[in-house]
């Protein structure tokens, strides 16, 4: 990982279950051949010491076909469960959930729905569709939340106007973050009376406007690398800053030179697009759904407020303005107020819904 230039802020239905596989018998019938080996004279002790080996190597043979079927069930990549009786199928990406990531969840119901929204970890999800019986929904996991299992509650209608509410558990794991020790400049830490009233009323401003909500995702496909760069820094780091535990780095961060042409990650609307103290010149992208990608310490600003931008559109260039050490890009991703890891969104197959997902039996369905 190249020296940092930083940013000083604060199973599937088709396949068996493994325990249940059964193994066709393919020894010989052994009395048939007593009876063959006993009329040429032999001894029964004589015919078992002949097929010993075979068997044995037989039974091997079965039993590295036992584990290989075992492993190909358990790291199917697209593998999913039917929701018992009810024929629900709730899937996620990542596969692996930790802390800071964030999830889309896809809900394949067994009839045509009018709505689909969820309750998860005390946030609302909100979905949408583009088939009547497949939606889809982008959440998050809040970096404070312990390892556990965890309830999406989802809350259903069909066009006919009858409700349920479909239940699954989640399992999270606990993300593996590193911890740095830096040293810079006093002014980075340390900032002035009249700097604070600048930071307060860019506080007030980012409240108020990035706690905007819209329900309609106008994400579409995979979310793509704003850069084409080396990654110097990660999302999760604990930034110990001379000598005191200052702040928790919240995106990631792309080592390139000023001037580099700053990509949009994917469709949305400019919320925010002007200098701000930290971040120095800053675009906010709405994606929808509680969804923001912000792009930091930008030398120029391409895009104004209220425009529609394409994934990929270039939306500025990359420099060092704000609170940072020396040029680089860092970028954002923001869900309903919580931050979330960047490069996990990076990694969802969003087009192809159906791959590196994995899926839970809910533990009730209710009609209401």
């Amino acid at each position: 990982m190249p020296t940092a230039t930083r940013d000083i802020i604060s199973s599937s239905s088709g396949l068996e279950d493994c325990s249940d596989l059964g193994v066709a018998r393919t020894g010989h019938d052994s009395t048939a051949h007593t009876d063959c080996y006993q009329s040429l004279g032999h001894s029964r002790s004589k015919i078992e010491e002949t097929m010993l080996p075979t068997l044995l190597l037989r039974s091997r043979l079965l039993f590295f076909v036992f584990i290989a079927l075992c492993l190909c069930a358990s790291l199917a990549p697209g593998a999913m469960s039917p929701c018992s009786s009810q024929r629900w199928v709730v899937t996620w990406q990542p596969t692996l959930l930790t802390n800071g990531s964030p999830v889309l969840f896809s809900v394949s119901s067994p009839v045509a729905l009018k709505a689909v929204s969820a309750e998860w970890l005390q946030h609302s999800v909100l979905f949408s569709s583009e088939k009547e019986k497949v939606w889809t929904g982008l959440a998050g996991i809040p970096l404070s939340i312990p390892p556990g299992n965890y309830t999406i509650e989802l809350n259903t209608e069909t066009k006919e106007g009858k409700t349920s509410v479909v239940r699954c558990t989640v399992h999270i794991q606990r993300g593996k973050y590193r911890n740095v020790t830096i040293k810079v400049p006093r002014q980075f830490t340390e900032p002035t009376p009249e700097q604070v009233k600048q930071i307060n009323r860019d506080k007030e401003l980012k409240e108020a406007r990035l706690g905007e909500v819209t329900a309609e995702a106008e994400w579409a496909g995979n979310f793509r690398a704003p850069v084409k760069a080396e990654i110097s820094d990660v999302f999760g780091t604990t930034r110990t800053i001379n000598g005191k535990v200052q702040s928790v780095h919240q995106g990631l961060d792309y080592a390139v030179p000023t001037g580099t042409p700053v990509s949009v990650l994917n469709s949305g609307t400019v919320l925010l697009a002007r200098p701000l103290f930290f971040e120095g010149n800053c675009v906010v992208i709405n994606h929808g759904q509680g969804l923001l990608t912000l792009y930091m310490h930008l030398s120029k600003i391409e895009v104004k407020e209220g425009e529609h931008v394409k994934g990929g559109q270039v939306l500025g260039l990359s420099g060092g303005t704000g609170r940072a050490t020396g040029p680089h890009l860092h970028i954002a991703v923001r869900w309903q107020g919580t931050y979330l890891d960047p490069s996990k969104i990076l990694g969802m197959h969003i087009s192809e819904p159906k791959s590196h997902m994995v899926s839970s039996t809910p533990a009730k369905s209710e009609a209401q």
